[in-house]
């Protein structure tokens, strides 16, 4: 059992790779804003890569523990404590009954934590997933972020000792900044046909600036006056941006108006509005990290065999030959 004793800012039960196959039912894929951290936490402790775990945005969680386990904790350094003594990032150790295991807040960069426990979360299963999918209120924990006096079931697991002292490379852990590179491919509603090829050589070049209004359904970048290559949305009538309502791509840029949007795990499945690029597999993780109100963001366009080449790469980093014993 897990004992929330603060929920923080938003803790959710999440599991890899979400709720997938239901978009043409409104239902994005929800699952994990940072599937790298999430996925590695998980290795750590001897689960499958895509088990229930907890994301911890932004810090504030504090729970205790009621039977032994295998933990680890991946992603942004919230100064993690166990029984308050600090408690080592993207490394496994022991928790016993009544261990006090607290993430205070962000210290430095980064915004999201994992934290995986052996045997996993045990959480229902709907629609395929035990994902928290936050707009829709299901999945996970009753559909909601985990808050004071929640106790959430463990699956049994066998003793930690075997799990104890494993941890990522040093070469293999992401580099979490202020400033980042975002891999993206041109599309599928860019320059000729929506925007001009000065407006997509913008969006490739500048540094974007996140907004604080970002959450888990969009990460909102600073407003850009387009030139547009079109003087209207045409039959879709109002402003250039307007399109007939279509099926949105998980993880794409959305432009409203003025203002990019990148729709994240939690987004709208469909809308009237251009997607003048989009993030590939690679590369999404890095959003999860994004600080609203002070990252910056300059998207690297490429094509689809660099996009395949990086998947592979980061599939490949993935994995036990990534793992040593301290």
């Amino acid at each position: 059992m897990f004992e929330v004793l603060e929920g923080g800012i938003q803790t959710t039960v999440q599991d890899y790779p979400g709720r997938v196959g239901y978009l043409d039912l409104g239902t994005y894929p929800a699952g994990p804003m940072d599937h790298f951290a999430f996925r590695i936490a998980n290795l750590l402790v001897g689960n499958p890569q895509g088990a229930p775990a907890l994301e911890v945005t932004a810090g504030g969680l504090k729970a205790r523990f009621h039977d032994s386990r295998a933990v680890a904790i991946t992603g942004a350094d919230m100064q993690p404590t166990l029984n308050g003594t600090p408690a080592p990032l993207w490394e496994t150790f022991a928790v016993g009954p009544n261990d006090l295991l607290e993430l205070k807040f962000v210290k430095g960069a980064g915004l999201r934590a994992y934290v995986a426990a052996s045997g996993a979360f045990d959480v229902p299963e709907y629609m395929g997933s035990r994902a928290t999918f936050t707009v829709g209120g299901f999945g996970g924990f009753e559909g909601r972020g985990l808050k004071k006096g929640d106790r959430v079931r463990l699956k049994p697991a066998g003793a930690p000792a075997g799990q104890v002292g494993r941890r990522l490379r040093t070469d293999r852990r992401p580099q979490h900044g202020t400033h980042w590179e975002i891999e993206a491919m041109r599309g599928p509603q860019a320059d000729p046909d929506y925007m001009t090829a000065a407006d997509m050589d913008f969006f490739f070049s500048h540094a974007w600036k996140v907004d604080r209004n970002s959450n888990r359904m969009g990460v909102r970048l600073e407003s850009h006056k387009w030139q547009w290559a079109r003087k209207s949305g045409g039959v879709a009538g109002g402003h250039p941006s307007n399109i007939l309502d279509n099926g949105y791509a998980v993880w794409t840029v959305n432009v409203s108006g003025d203002q990019p949007i990148i729709l994240v795990a939690d987004g709208p499945s469909l809308g009237g509005f251009i997607c003048n690029a989009t993030l590939i597999y690679a590369s999404s993780w890095k959003v999860g990290q994004l600080m609203p109100g002070r990252d910056t963001i300059r998207f690297k366009e490429v094509t689809i065999d660099e996009a395949t080449a990086l998947a592979a790469s980061i599939d490949e980093a993935i994995a036990e030959r990534s793992i040593e014993r301290r």
